[in-house]
């Protein structure tokens, strides 16, 4: 495809369309919006758009589409498989100015958010009131709701709740050709035509802008308790995630840390008041929530007998809220830690639970086989296993030609144990080269279909997911 390069008219319009103050072409922005959390990639920008209202981006969008203009969105720029880079050029259009929260309406339930909003906002905003929105990634802190459903994120919090698209009612979309839509009703039952809200969501950005969110929410649950588990042997702490579900307990959270990611997150943080002894490999993060402290007490019981089977160490107990924040804090920072150790590149394998142990075991020995070194970490109570490789010291040949074949073979088992190559972080630049994993090319085929039928002249978030 080639697209059309930003000139001095295309600024003049883009000025008259959001204000002189909104349109970013110094070195300084360019580089600022050039990348995002994906490893180390950057692609520059032509321009820095900053719109504020769904009418704004409806004319960027139709000028961007006469012009065959290629256009990326980008939320809070946190995201880890380059769904935000604007790896044709083109316009970079930020939707942090999109930063209100505009009803929360208690009567049903429901609220209405602008997708510049970060999540954790979001959710201390609705908790004030007695509300929970559920989805929590790790990024929460500075992450965008508009991210969130562009990537259908999770979180801890899925296991039990479910993920971003669990939440979503009704969308409003600009779409490719500047038609403003909604994609739905504030409804929790409809079953009235195709699900365009869904649809939207985990689309990345490539078949519309959403400019606002009509979410769900439930009472906030009153009591939670949080206990870490330690286990001498990693495949053995995978194995005890399904039989604690087996023994009819549903975590609010379940996540699986390596004995390397709990080391690290604790010194990034600085924080040594957590004992590791050399034997033990993984830790199990277990919170269970209600409303009842008698039911959670009773869960967390069967929980121990569950362990009881298992070779485990002494179980830590959260004795208050800053120690709960406390272990939240370390595993949430895992993926910046393994960051600031080495190049490193993130993979969101994700298979049924009971397939954990597989996974993981096959992760090591694929990791013998070519050469590298792995911190994995993730939320085992659905599955989904972060994958850290890191290079240290292998080769940039091997990094770059030969990696890409483990990397194959580790998403091939993921397909092969009735999993999939991403859980939560999206497909994006990254990972399109290992869609015919999953997919034949009849399903390839059939999902580029409704990219054209949205984005017939390709200008929406370009040459992502698919080759």
């Amino acid at each position: 495809m080639s697209y059309t390069k930003i000139n001095s008219k295309h600024i003049n319009q883009l000025i008259s369309i959001v204000g002189i103050d909104y349109v970013l072409f110094d070195e300084e922005s360019i580089d600022k919006y050039s990348h995002d959390e994906t490893e180390d990639f950057k692609f520059f920008p032509e321009v820095v758009v900053l719109p504020r209202t769904p009418e704004e981006i409806s004319t960027i969008l139709k000028m961007c589409n006469n012009e065959k203009i290629p256009l990326t969105p980008r939320g809070a720029g946190t995201g880890l498989s380059g769904g935000a880079l604007p790896v044709n050029n083109g316009i970079l259009l930020s939707m942090e100015r999109f930063n209100q929260i505009l009803e929360v309406d208690e009567r049903n339930l429901q609220a209405t958010v602008e997708p510049g909003v970060i999540t954790q906002v979001f959710q201390e905003a609705v908790k004030e009131k007695g509300l929970f929105y559920p989805p929590d990634p790790a990024s929460k802190g500075s992450c965008f709701i508009g991210g969130n459903i562009a990537e259908n994120s999770g979180g801890p919090k899925a296991v039990k709740y479910g993920v971003t698209k669990d939440y979503v009612l009704n969308l409003e979309v600009v779409l490719p050709n500047g038609e403003i839509i909604w994609t739905g009703a504030n409804v929790l039952k409809n079953s009235t035509g195709y699900n365009l809200t869904q649809l939207i969501i985990g689309s990345e950005g490539t078949l519309g802008i959403v400019t606002k969110a009509v979410f769900r929410l439930l009472p906030y649950p009153k009591f939670d308790l949080l206990m870490l588990v330690p286990f001498f042997s990693a495949e053995e702490a995978c194995e005890a995630v399904a039989d604690i579900f087996k023994a009819g307990v549903i975590p609010s959270g379940m996540e699986f840390m390596e004995r390397d990611a709990l080391v690290w997150g604790s010194n990034h943080l600085g924080d040594n008041s957590i004992t590791i002894p050399e034997n033990i490999q993984a830790h199990l993060l277990i919170e269970v929530d209600g409303n009842d402290m008698d039911v959670l007490y009773k869960d967390c019981e069967i929980i121990n007998t569950v362990l009881e089977n298992y070779n485990c160490d002494e179980i830590l107990f959260a004795n208050d809220a800053t120690q709960k924040d406390k272990l939240w804090k370390i595993r949430r920072v895992v993926g910046e830690a393994v960051k600031t150790k080495s190049i490193y590149k993130e993979e969101d394998t994700v298979v049924p639970r009971a397939e954990l142990p597989k996974l993981l075991k096959a992760v090591k020995r694929i990791g013998v086989e070519y050469g590298f070194k792995s911190v994995c970490y993730g939320h085992a109570g659905d599955g989904n296993l972060h994958v850290n490789i890191i290079k240290d010291k292998m080769s940039d040949d091997a990094w770059n030609n030969e990696l890409p074949k483990a990397i194959r073979e580790i998403f091939s088992l993921c397909v092969e144990l009735k999993g999939t190559v991403s859980g939560e972080h999206g497909i994006g630049l990254v990972q399109k080269g290992y869609m015919d994993i999953p997919f034949n090319q009849t399903m390839i085929n059939l999902q580029k279909d409704i990219k054209n039928l949205f984005d017939p002249n390709d200008i929406l978030n370009p040459n992502k997911i698919f080759l």
